[in-house]
């Protein structure tokens, strides 16, 4: 999934000949090409895929997006997720509208777990 880059430096066993500058990582990505960072960097490293807006009568609920980090310091966290961000909606609703609402998330929920299978929009 990534590679060092190429260096001439010779390599630091246990710090015993610090780098006169930081190593990096190039890592290949389907909108950006090939990105290099540092290489203590990547553990930070998380990329979001493009920007789902889902909603409910016209109104933004949610942001969604298929994320992943690959490099995260949990192993839980290194698989490929639905990043879900929550948006501004506020309303009094009556019964019907509260399902009305349930249905529209539970619609949600299908459309990101297909999203997240690969086979939805």
């Amino acid at each position: 999934m990534f590679r060092a880059a190429q260096s001439t430096r010779p390599y630091a066993w246990r710090g015993e000949q610090p780098w006169p500058s930081p190593r990096t990582v190039t890592l290949p990505t389907c909108d950006r090409g090939e990105v290099t960072i540092p290489e203590t960097a990547h553990v930070d490293l998380a990329h979001d895929g493009p920007e789902y807006t889902l909603g409910h009568d016209d109104e933004p609920l949610w942001v969604a997006a298929i994320g992943q980090s690959p490099f995260a310091s949990r192993p839980e966290y290194r698989g490929v997720g639905v990043y879900v961000e929550q948006q501004h909606f506020a309303a009094t609703l009556d019964p019907a509208g509260l399902y009305a609402l349930a249905a529209s998330l539970d619609a949600h929920a299908d459309q990101l777990a297909a999203i997240l299978a690969g086979g939805g929009q």
